[in-house]
């Protein structure tokens, strides 16, 4: 669930899986003009995106033999209640758990 939110807690991705979800499967090319950012920071985007399981790629050739990379959304429906936060809260490791600095103990 942390690598869900982690991935949707960006304004591009966000924009990508709009995108994503009101046209369907798309090319890297096409989608980088429809969003307005370069191919490089969309592939960027994308890997954060599949690395939290939100959308799938897949390498296809065109008629005129040119390689053209699809991604289209997954479905997806996350439960976002306290219980599920709590849950997210507890898979994190020690050293990155909210610390209590000196500071907030005399606040």
């Amino acid at each position: 669930m942390l690598e869900t939110l982690a991935a949707l807690a960006n304004p591009h991705r966000l924009r990508i899986l709009e995108v994503l979800h009101a046209e369907g499967r798309t090319y890297v090319s096409q989608l980088a003009r429809k969003l307005g950012i370069s191919r490089p920071l969309l592939h960027l985007h994308l890997k954060k995106l599949q690395d939290a399981g939100l959308v799938l790629s897949k390498m296809e050739l065109s008629q005129d033999g040119k390689s053209l990379n699809y991604f289209e959304i997954v479905m997806f429906d996350i439960a976002l209640n306290p219980a599920s936060v709590a849950d997210a809260a507890r898979s994190l490791p020690l050293s990155t758990k909210y610390e209590i600095s000196e500071r907030d103990k005399h606040e």
